[in-house]
Protein backbone atom coordinates (compact mmCIF):
# COMPACT_ATOMS: atom_id res chain seq x y z
CA UNK A 1 0.00 0.00 0.00
CA UNK A 2 1.42 3.39 -0.99
CA UNK A 3 1.90 6.00 1.71
CA UNK A 4 -0.15 9.18 1.73
CA UNK A 5 1.60 12.52 1.34
CA UNK A 6 0.89 13.36 4.98
CA UNK A 7 2.46 10.11 6.20
CA UNK A 8 5.47 10.71 3.95
CA UNK A 9 5.90 14.17 5.48
CA UNK A 10 5.64 12.68 8.98
CA UNK A 11 8.28 10.06 8.21
CA UNK A 12 10.61 12.67 6.72
CA UNK A 13 10.19 14.96 9.73
CA UNK A 14 10.70 12.08 12.12
CA UNK A 15 13.92 11.11 10.38
CA UNK A 16 15.26 14.64 10.90
CA UNK A 17 14.08 14.96 14.50
CA UNK A 18 17.08 15.28 16.83
CA UNK A 19 15.09 13.86 19.76
CA UNK A 20 14.13 10.77 17.75
CA UNK A 21 17.81 10.26 16.89
CA UNK A 22 18.83 10.80 20.51
CA UNK A 23 16.23 8.31 21.76
CA UNK A 24 17.58 5.66 19.40
CA UNK A 25 21.16 6.32 20.46
CA UNK A 26 20.37 6.24 24.17
CA UNK A 27 17.93 3.34 24.13
CA UNK A 28 14.98 5.46 25.22
CA UNK A 29 11.46 4.14 24.75
CA UNK A 30 10.36 7.29 22.91
CA UNK A 31 11.31 10.90 22.24
CA UNK A 32 8.70 11.91 24.85
CA UNK A 33 11.19 10.99 27.56
CA UNK A 34 12.99 14.27 26.92
CA UNK A 35 9.87 16.34 27.59
CA UNK A 36 9.67 14.95 31.11
CA UNK A 37 13.43 15.22 31.57
CA UNK A 38 13.41 18.89 30.58
CA UNK A 39 10.50 19.72 32.88
CA UNK A 40 12.09 17.79 35.74
CA UNK A 41 15.37 19.64 35.36
CA UNK A 42 13.55 22.95 35.51
CA UNK A 43 10.98 22.19 38.20
CA UNK A 44 12.62 19.43 40.28
CA UNK A 45 9.70 17.02 40.11
CA UNK A 46 11.31 13.68 40.85
CA UNK A 47 13.48 12.39 43.65
CA UNK A 48 14.46 8.99 45.08
CA UNK A 49 11.78 7.10 46.99
CA UNK A 50 8.75 8.74 45.39
CA UNK A 51 5.59 6.94 44.32
CA UNK A 52 4.64 7.98 40.78
CA UNK A 53 1.62 7.10 38.64
CA UNK A 54 2.09 7.47 34.87
CA UNK A 55 -1.17 7.75 32.91
CA UNK A 56 -1.02 7.13 29.17
CA UNK A 57 2.37 5.51 29.61
CA UNK A 58 2.99 3.47 26.44
CA UNK A 59 5.50 3.00 24.93
CA UNK A 60 7.11 3.89 28.26
CA UNK A 61 9.34 6.93 27.84
CA UNK A 62 8.02 8.79 30.87
CA UNK A 63 7.95 5.65 33.03
CA UNK A 64 11.52 4.90 31.99
CA UNK A 65 12.70 8.32 33.07
CA UNK A 66 10.63 8.35 36.27
CA UNK A 67 11.99 4.97 37.32
CA UNK A 68 15.56 6.14 36.77
CA UNK A 69 14.92 9.07 39.13
CA UNK A 70 12.93 7.41 41.94
CA UNK A 71 15.28 4.41 42.07
CA UNK A 72 14.80 1.12 43.87
CA UNK A 73 13.34 2.84 46.92
CA UNK A 74 10.58 4.39 44.80
CA UNK A 75 7.65 3.04 42.85
CA UNK A 76 6.34 3.68 39.34
CA UNK A 77 2.89 2.45 38.40
CA UNK A 78 2.04 2.88 34.71
CA UNK A 79 -1.24 2.55 32.81
CA UNK A 80 -2.22 2.63 29.14
CA UNK A 81 -4.89 1.31 26.82
CA UNK A 82 -2.07 -0.02 24.60
CA UNK A 83 0.34 -2.80 25.55
CA UNK A 84 3.77 -1.85 26.83
CA UNK A 85 6.95 -3.91 26.86
CA UNK A 86 7.90 -4.89 30.43
CA UNK A 87 10.34 -2.59 32.20
CA UNK A 88 12.36 -3.34 35.32
CA UNK A 89 11.03 -1.37 38.27
CA UNK A 90 7.75 -0.39 36.58
CA UNK A 91 4.37 -1.97 37.32
CA UNK A 92 2.07 -1.84 34.30
CA UNK A 93 -1.71 -2.07 33.95
CA UNK A 94 -3.15 -2.40 30.46
CA UNK A 95 -6.63 -0.96 30.13
CA UNK A 96 -8.85 1.95 29.18
CA UNK A 97 -8.54 4.66 31.82
CA UNK A 98 -12.07 5.86 31.02
CA UNK A 99 -13.52 2.54 32.27
CA UNK A 100 -14.38 2.29 35.95
CA UNK A 101 -13.04 -1.26 36.32
CA UNK A 102 -9.61 -0.13 35.07
CA UNK A 103 -9.60 2.85 37.42
CA UNK A 104 -10.58 0.54 40.28
CA UNK A 105 -7.71 -1.79 39.37
CA UNK A 106 -5.26 1.12 39.42
CA UNK A 107 -6.51 2.29 42.81
CA UNK A 108 -6.36 -1.29 44.07
CA UNK A 109 -2.72 -1.61 43.06
CA UNK A 110 -1.92 1.44 45.19
CA UNK A 111 -3.23 -0.40 48.24
CA UNK A 112 -4.54 2.74 49.88
CA UNK A 113 -1.13 4.41 49.85
CA UNK A 114 -1.03 8.04 48.67
CA UNK A 115 0.90 9.15 45.59
CA UNK A 116 3.64 11.78 45.42
CA UNK A 117 3.27 12.57 41.72
CA UNK A 118 0.78 11.90 38.95
CA UNK A 119 2.05 12.39 35.40
CA UNK A 120 -0.23 12.22 32.38
CA UNK A 121 0.79 12.35 28.73
CA UNK A 122 -2.60 11.01 27.62
CA UNK A 123 -4.11 12.13 24.35
CA UNK A 124 -7.10 10.78 22.41
CA UNK A 125 -6.94 9.22 18.98
CA UNK A 126 -7.24 12.27 16.77
CA UNK A 127 -10.13 12.42 14.31
CA UNK A 128 -9.03 15.58 12.53
CA UNK A 129 -12.21 17.34 13.69
CA UNK A 130 -10.86 20.04 16.01
CA UNK A 131 -13.95 20.39 18.22
CA UNK A 132 -14.22 16.63 18.72
CA UNK A 133 -10.51 16.17 19.43
CA UNK A 134 -10.46 19.06 21.91
CA UNK A 135 -13.49 17.73 23.77
CA UNK A 136 -11.92 14.27 24.02
CA UNK A 137 -8.58 15.62 25.24
CA UNK A 138 -10.27 17.74 27.92
CA UNK A 139 -12.30 14.73 29.05
CA UNK A 140 -9.09 12.77 29.57
CA UNK A 141 -7.58 15.69 31.46
CA UNK A 142 -10.65 15.88 33.71
CA UNK A 143 -10.43 12.15 34.44
CA UNK A 144 -6.74 12.46 35.28
CA UNK A 145 -7.49 15.34 37.63
CA UNK A 146 -10.25 13.34 39.30
CA UNK A 147 -7.78 10.51 39.88
CA UNK A 148 -5.24 12.97 41.29
CA UNK A 149 -7.88 14.33 43.66
CA UNK A 150 -8.39 10.84 45.06
CA UNK A 151 -4.79 9.66 45.17
CA UNK A 152 -2.34 12.55 45.71
CA UNK A 153 -0.91 13.12 49.15
CA UNK A 154 -1.04 16.65 50.60
CA UNK A 155 1.75 18.62 48.95
CA UNK A 156 1.89 16.25 45.97
CA UNK A 157 2.22 17.24 42.33
CA UNK A 158 0.41 16.74 39.02
CA UNK A 159 1.90 17.12 35.53
CA UNK A 160 -0.66 16.85 32.79
CA UNK A 161 -0.77 17.33 29.03
CA UNK A 162 -3.52 19.59 27.76
CA UNK A 163 -4.34 21.29 24.49
CA UNK A 164 -5.22 24.94 24.23
CA UNK A 165 -8.78 25.42 23.07
CA UNK A 166 -12.32 25.06 24.39
CA UNK A 167 -12.35 24.15 28.08
CA UNK A 168 -8.67 24.93 28.68
CA UNK A 169 -9.22 28.08 30.75
CA UNK A 170 -11.83 26.40 32.94
CA UNK A 171 -9.52 23.43 33.53
CA UNK A 172 -6.64 25.76 34.35
CA UNK A 173 -8.85 27.44 36.96
CA UNK A 174 -9.67 24.06 38.53
CA UNK A 175 -5.98 23.30 38.93
CA UNK A 176 -5.26 26.72 40.39
CA UNK A 177 -7.78 26.09 43.17
CA UNK A 178 -6.16 22.77 44.06
CA UNK A 179 -2.44 23.57 44.06
CA UNK A 180 -0.22 26.07 45.82
CA UNK A 181 1.65 26.69 42.57
CA UNK A 182 0.58 26.24 38.98
CA UNK A 183 2.77 26.78 35.92
CA UNK A 184 2.50 26.05 32.21
CA UNK A 185 5.39 24.41 30.39
CA UNK A 186 6.23 23.92 26.72
CA UNK A 187 9.51 21.97 26.87
CA UNK A 188 11.93 22.20 23.92
CA UNK A 189 11.24 18.55 23.05
CA UNK A 190 7.59 19.41 22.41
CA UNK A 191 7.21 20.04 18.70
CA UNK A 192 6.65 23.70 17.89
CA UNK A 193 3.61 23.00 15.73
CA UNK A 194 1.88 21.03 18.49
CA UNK A 195 -0.80 22.80 20.53
CA UNK A 196 0.05 20.68 23.55
CA UNK A 197 0.94 22.46 26.75
CA UNK A 198 1.86 20.86 30.05
CA UNK A 199 0.30 22.15 33.24
CA UNK A 200 2.22 21.50 36.44
CA UNK A 201 0.57 21.83 39.82
CA UNK A 202 2.74 21.61 42.92
CA UNK A 203 1.65 21.61 46.55
CA UNK A 204 -1.68 19.76 46.41
CA UNK A 205 -4.24 21.31 48.77
CA UNK A 206 -7.22 19.09 47.97
CA UNK A 207 -10.48 19.98 46.29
Amino acid sequence: MSRTKSSQRWLARNARDKYVKRARQEGARSRAIYKLEEIDRRDHLLRPGMTVVDLGAAPGGWSQYAQSRVGESGRVLALDILPMEPMVGVEFIEGDFTEQRVLDSLIGHLGGKPVDLVISDMAPNMTGVASVDQARSMNLAELALDFADKSLKPGGSLLIKTFQGAGFNEFHAQLRRRFEKLVARKPPASRAESKEIYLLGKGFKGI
